[in-house]
């Protein structure tokens, strides 16, 4: 690691530029707290500058054909290709998550623009019949950019979730101003340059404003934006879908989960604890769809908390960068301390600790926490109603199939779900039953481009992957040709 701190600015119209003001923020590596980079806190005047840059790129670049969209966006895909190592590694430094797993979501990034891409070169029009008229009418619908997006994003997967919205956004001929997360904003700014030098993308068409929340804010309630786009909080979400409706807006909000883990008697438990360690230990318990709700049948419980957390206690911490760890610190000092004190919250609240919750011995910086399971847990505890957002699985013992659901549909959330059980009919059952916008029946954490993802409830509003995303960046327009060439009387009735 560098001991020489980066200087980054903001990236507007092809260009770093500096801020208009003077504050910055330090971009701190969270394995052991090293200050590698910084950038600057953006300002009002910032954020206008880069809506106003992307205002008049929006205009050319709507313009394109869906052919040269498609060629644009598969040459982002080239690009990062071509640098999905160096931004895995910047993603680590800024986050602390493995380097096999941001590594491998930046390689994977590239076919989200080729998929949009191919989808927006291939779509087409529709034509409606219509009889309003006894000469004949001709009614289309067509579909339209709506302008400037501005996007928000959060730093559990920085990249990945840009893309989530980018990709998209470009194909139906949108222009872009990012406002990612100030614990994670050096990512984006090299992205950005790629773009500038490795595309044919327009100038302005993605620009980067870094900054914290004022930053943040000042975009969402922007009158030169025309779409929100957000990943974060339900609390941050609800801000900014207020913004985006006081500007009549429209917005998508991904945001956060109380995600259950139903292990039903059939469940292969192997496979089931497989699976439950990934969804809320493989990224430190960061992430929406983290399946931090466990939900266990009565007939196998003990012998599942027995064997999750033994699991739980062999998981190896240490250095994201190594290949050897499987899981690394907290992303910052002040989510650690959030990860504690919901930890003993549960435990004033009559949950038992089996396993973690401490800052573990010999591990460098101040934000690692041990693997946390929770039992003897209560669905109406804190620990089970409100996001962690770190490490802690909070074990629920179920009677039957009947209670499984009920638990599970107990919450303000419905992001995702996993089911657990060799019996197929009942997954079907169960999987329909639950009120969650993704279900994973003997499986976790299992995302693709080409199918759509989003929330019920407190998780959210529209969706992102999947054809359903480009609908999210497009506004519908009808149209109708008089094919007789007479308007009738308007006075005439019937």
């Amino acid at each position: 690691m560098s001991k020489t701190a980066e200087r980054y600015d903001h990236f507007v119209d092809g260009e770093s530029v500096a801020s208009t003001g003077d504050e910055r923020i330090d971009v701190v590596y969270p394995y052991d707290g090293e200050v590698w980079a910084s950038v600057p806190a953006g300002t009002t005047a910032d954020v206008d500058r880069a809506v106003e840059t992307a205002r008049a790129a929006a205009a050319e670049w709507r313009e394109t054909s869906p052919s040269e969209r498609r060629a644009t966006l598969y040459g982002i895909a080239d690009a990062l290709d071509d640098h999905a190592e160096e931004l895995g590694e910047l993603e680590t430094r800024q986050n602390g998550k493995l380097l096999r797993e941001m590594a491998g979501q930046t390689d994977a990034l590239g076919e989200w623009y080729r998929y949009y891409g191919s989808l927006v070169e291939t779509a087409r029009g529709d034509t409606v019949p219509v009889e309003n008229k006894d000469g004949g009418l001709f009614n289309y619908v067509d579909h339209e950019p709506y302008g400037v997006v501005g996007a928000i994003t959060p730093w559990n997967s920085p990249l990945m979730l840009t893309t989530w919205k980018l990709a998209p956004a470009l194909a139906a001929g949108n222009a872009f101003v990012h406002k990612p997360s100030e614990q994670t904003p050096v990512s984006a700014l090299r992205f950005a340059a790629i773009l500038r030098d490795e595309t044919d993308l327009p100038d302005g068409v993605y620009n980067v404003v870094t900054g914290a929340g004022e930053t943040g804010a000042a975009l969402a309630e922007h009158d030169g934006v025309d779409k929100l786009a957000f990943t974060g909080s339900t609390a941050t979400g609800r801000a900014v879908g207020a913004a985006a409706g006081r500007a009549l807006n429209p917005v998508s909000l991904e945001l956060g989960g109380k995600s259950p883990n139903v292990i039903l008697p059939s469940a292969d438990l192997d496979n089931a604890i497989n699976g439950v360690v990934k969804g809320i230990f493989a990224a430190t318990g960061q992430t929406c769809l983290a399946g931090s709700r466990v939900l266990v049948h009565e007939a196998v419980h003990d012998e599942f908390v027995e064997r999750f957390t033994e699991r739980a206690r062999s998981v190896t911490l240490g250095d994201p960068m190594a290949p050897e760890t499987e899981m690394g610190p907290v992303a910052f000092r002040e989510q650690w301390e959030t990860v504690r004190e919901y930890v003993e919250a549960g435990d004033a609240e009559g949950a038992t600790v089996a396993y973690g919750g401490e800052q573990p011995d010999g591990t460098p910086g101040e934000c690692f926490v041990q693997p946390t399971v929770l039992v003897d847990v209560d669905n109406g505890m804190q620990v089970a109603r409100e996001e962690i957002f770190g490490p802690v699985a909070s074990v629920i013992e179920v009677e039957d199939e009947t209670d499984a659901v009920e638990t599970a549909n107990d919450t303000d959330y419905g992001l995702a779900a996993g089911v657990w059980t060799e019996d197929m009919r009942q997954a079907h059952r169960v999987a329909d039953a639950l009120e969650a916008g993704t279900v994973w029946v003997n499986e976790y954490r299992t995302l693709s481009h080409r199918s759509p993802f989003g929330g019920f409830g407190d998780s959210g509003l529209g969706r992102e992957n999947g054809a359903e995303a480009l609908d999210e960046y497009r506004q519908t327009k009808s149209v109708w040709i008089d094919l007789d060439g007479e308007v009738d009387d308007p006075f005439t009735l019937g």
